[in-house]
């Protein structure tokens, strides 16, 4: 079969290999003689937890990083990856979770941006876009040249930056958390992108924290634990729970909650609840929802569909243009942040670092930002450092912080650990209600789990928890009701013992379950 100008265009690739890669940082060990390799027709996912090493060793094969010691070996023949462009000249190309995307310009102008033309000076977007069609019909991808990124959902964004990668003439391709943000329907979608890919002889690294996924989708599977490897197996071999093990150095509970829900009074209220956005569009379109002490809700949904919105509303961070807010059944509409949280409110908010510490701010500061106006942290307007000195170290023992002393700098901890001193604040205050804002983005196994058994153990003590969180399986495991939003709109609200991901996903999409069918046979 003669082939096409976009396949003409890819490098060859049989093996890839990296041998005793190590790589230092001031006071760290990244990567300690690690061995990693991937062939021609394979996925290979790489696990770990954070700080395993696993994105150090992605951006040094990618250029990056330059390694300390160790070598690269592509096809047979070693070779030296000073920068990213040196990387892509040898067919290696990165998906990165935060897509590389002007949001103003269309998928053709993004493909070929950096790019030489083919007409010299002038502009050879006509050639760009029959090269897009090309790859999108043989990989399904799906995607309009001429659409500008603004409009697509993120999944069609997801394909974009695959199909740069691909245009660029990549056979070895680094996916870096690819289905965070994505629907139950994208991730089955871009899994069978992923296995025709490998069918064409493409290699496939695959990062993920998700390991259901893991499982599903890869052919090996490597284990990095504090910078070192600590093993690598054929997918058809390992379990789950031997993965989970692996990666932490323990044995792994998952924690679900299956204990009957004992609901209380309304805790948390929004009645008709309408706010803008940021960009000044609809937030949030006449929003009900409760929550009951002793029980979580989970908020799902595609980031950007109002999730943001509706845990600013609750918290003071933002205003109602109509409708109200109720937290234990007094009216808190209007109120500033710092009265609702007097009121027993605890916020766990989606940015850790810009909206919940201050980076530049030790342990001890940051554990008592909420009430260091208050006795017992302060007396007569000057702070009890003796006593927060106290309250530090207990924080730090019950919480289990990881950090050298109680003035470590906030910009100085891990994502894991940042997390568990906001958690400590929050919940150290015995709050009524708690609105927890993806609360283990970003966070490995062990930190997950430790996150969930805090949760789980406030809903017990009856708090009322609203958990928004982009990922199902977290969701599923630990939410006792489910709302979906989409648009800024509650489509559903479902009992987690009724709930399906595949509805879920609909929803997530903007589809009742059912509707899908009737569309079909229009």
């Amino acid at each position: 079969m003669e082939k096409t100008a976009t396949q003409n265009l890819r490098s060859a690739f049989e093996t890839l290999e990296m041998h005793n890669i190590t790589k230092r940082f001031p006071g760290v060990l990244a990567n300690d003689h690690v061995d990693f390799d991937v062939v021609s027709g394979e996925v290979h996912a790489l696990l770990g937890e954070n700080g395993a090493g696993k994105s150090t060793l992605m951006k040094i094969l990618y250029g990056m990083y330059r390694p300390d010691e160790g070598r690269i070996v592509l096809n047979g023949k070693e070779i030296s990856i000073p920068t990213p462009t040196a990387a892509i000249s040898h067919g290696i190309g990165m998906i990165h979770q935060h897509f590389m995307l002007v949001p103003t310009l269309t998928v053709a102008e993004n493909v070929a941006l950096g790019l030489p033309s083919s007409k010299g000076p002038l502009t050879d977007l006509d050639v760009v876009s029959e090269r897009i069609i090309d790859l999108a019909n043989t990989y399904h991808l799906k995607i309009d040249p001429s659409a500008f990124i603004w409009q697509l959902s993120v999944g069609q964004q997801q394909r974009v930056e695959i199909i740069k990668a691909l245009y660029r003439g990549a056979s070895l391709l680094l996916l870096d958390e690819p289905t965070a943000v994505l629907t139950p329907q994208e991730v089955d979608e871009l899994f069978v992108i992923m296995r025709q890919m490998t069918d064409d002889g493409y290699g496939l690294v695959f990062i993920s924290h998700k390991l259901h996924e893991v499982v599903e989708i890869s052919d090996r599977i490597t284990v990095l634990r504090d910078g070192r490897k600590i093993g690598t197996q054929p997918t058809c071999d390992v379990t789950t729970q031997t993965l989970a093990n692996w990666m932490v150095g323990h044995e792994i509970n998952f924690i679900t909650s299956q204990e009957k829900v004992d609901r209380g009074e309304c805790r948390i209220e929004l009645r008709d609840a309408c706010c803008s956005s940021d960009r000044g569009t609809e937030g949030l379109g006449d929003v009900n929802l409760k929550v009951y002490s002793g029980e979580i809700v989970g908020l799902a949904g595609v980031s950007g569909n109002g999730q943001l919105e509706l845990a600013e509303a609750i918290t003071g961070l933002r205003s109602l243009i109509s409708g109200k807010v109720f937290l234990d059944g007094q009216d808190i509409t209007g109120l500033p942040p710092g009265k609702i949280t007097e009121k027993g409110l605890a916020y766990v908010p989606e940015e850790r670092m810009k909206d919940g510490m201050i980076s530049a701010f030790n342990i001890s500061e940051n554990l008592v930002l909420r009430e260091h106006h208050r006795w017992p942290f302060s007396k007569r307007g000057f702070l009890r450092m003796p006593y927060i000195y106290e309250h530090t170290d207990r924080m730090i023992k019950q919480y289990r912080i990881k950090t050298p002393s109680r003035a470590t700098l906030a910009k100085n901890l891990s994502g894991g650990n940042i997390q568990k001193v906001l958690l400590a604040r929050e919940l150290s205050r015995s709050p009524r209600a708690i609105v927890a804002a993806q609360p283990t983005r970003g966070l490995d196994i062990g930190a997950t789990e430790y996150v969930h058994e805090q949760l789980l153990d406030q809903r017990k003590k009856g708090a009322a928890i609203l958990l928004i969180s982009e990922d199902l399986d977290e969701i599923l495991a630990i939410a006792d009701r489910i709302a979906v939003i989409y648009e800024g709109k509650i489509m559903d609200i479902l009992p987690r013992e009724t709930a399906t991901k595949e509805d879920l996903g609909l929803l997530m999409a903007g589809v009742h379950p059912g509707e899908e069918l009737e569309t079909g046979n229009c």
